[in-house]
């Protein structure tokens, strides 16, 4: 009797387990082509990463942007929206424009209602991707790892890298060549020139080849400006591709070597002899293979903690 009881509980609570597994904590939508945000890799414990991840960037988003704005005009909204629906009434709008203006309202209900940083789902484990309203990412993680680099005050514990996504498109070659080449412009294109070097990273997806990729983007930036160089010593730029399903997350950042590929647990330790050893692992002697080693080299120089990032991430499906 006792056997049959456990196991119609067993049974009882199977089906829940599935959803339960798939729920991301502080999630709200998913990752898709046109969100900005931070991309934050952890080590197995997403819920705590998001709480250190709205803590961290709320401090520094403060000092960038001020207090956050939390816009309470529903109500006076609502009754400008009376008037004017009596005056259109009046003029007897037909039904087509009173379909767009509802549409158009709750719109803009929706912006109000959207934080300054906002958890979605990613699409890969260990990966949290906080949405930015408002914020350049770019300009705020640089600020954060430039802060901490500085003083050397570790302020996270799960959290390993954080890397700013400004511009998200899927995740095919065609489709990355042509936004590409419009979300190059500010940093590559003629009169803008610079150095640079490619980082790829791909989860959860087996279609792309890694090789096409760096091609084509790098293709790309020489097209700008035949004066866009490669450079893996000192680059003043480097192109963060992370692919995650079908979603293909973009960046140009600075300063990726000297912060240590944009991990918060090793920037606080670094010292300019661990900057000058991390500069000699990305330009191997002899490297004659142009964009390809470029990216293939820089992503082999890891760290403990993205061992045990890619161990967790790569080729795992959810």
């Amino acid at each position: 009797m006792a056997a049959v009881e456990a196991s119609r509980k067993r049974r009882s609570k199977a089906p829940f387990f599935p959803a339960a597994k798939r729920a991301r904590p502080g999630g709200s939508g998913q990752l898709e082509p046109g969100m900005r945000g931070i991309l934050i890799t952890c080590n197995m414990n997403e819920r705590k990463c998001v709480a250190e991840a709205y803590s961290l960037l709320g401090e520094y988003g403060e000092q960038l942007y001020g207090p956050e704005q939390f816009t309470d005009q529903e109500e006076s909204r609502v009754s400008g929206n009376e008037e004017e629906e009596e005056e259109e009434a009046d003029e007897d709008d037909d039904a087509e424009a009173a379909l767009k203006k509802e549409v158009d309202q709750i719109r803009t209900s929706t912006e109000q209602k959207r934080r300054r940083f906002q958890s979605v789902e990613s699409g890969a484990n260990n990966v949290v991707f906080i949405r930015t309203l408002g914020v350049e990412p770019e300009k705020l993680v640089h600020h954060i790892l430039k802060d901490m680099h500085a003083t050397k005050k570790k302020k996270t514990r799960v959290i390993l890298r954080m890397l700013p996504v400004s511009g998200t498109c899927k995740a095919f070659v065609e489709d990355m060549k042509q936004y590409s080449e419009t979300f190059f412009e500010p940093w590559f294109k003629s009169p803008q020139k610079g150095t640079f070097q490619i980082v790829y990273k791909a989860r959860n997806n087996s279609h792309l080849s890694r090789e096409k990729v760096i091609t084509e983007l790098a293709g790309v930036v020489g097209h700008l400006n035949p004066e866009n160089k490669v450079d893996l010593n000192n680059p003043e730029f480097t192109i963060v591709v992370e692919i995650i399903k079908n979603i293909c997350c973009l960046s140009v950042v600075k300063d990726y070597v000297l912060f240590r590929k944009y991990n918060l647990q090793e920037v606080v330790k670094s010292s300019k002899t661990d900057c000058q050893g991390d500069a000699s692992k990305a330009s191997p002697e002899g490297n004659s293979k142009g964009d390809k080693a470029v990216v293939e080299n820089v992503g082999s120089q890891d760290q403990p903690e993205d061992k045990f990032e890619e161990k967790a991430n790569d080729n795992h499906e959810d």
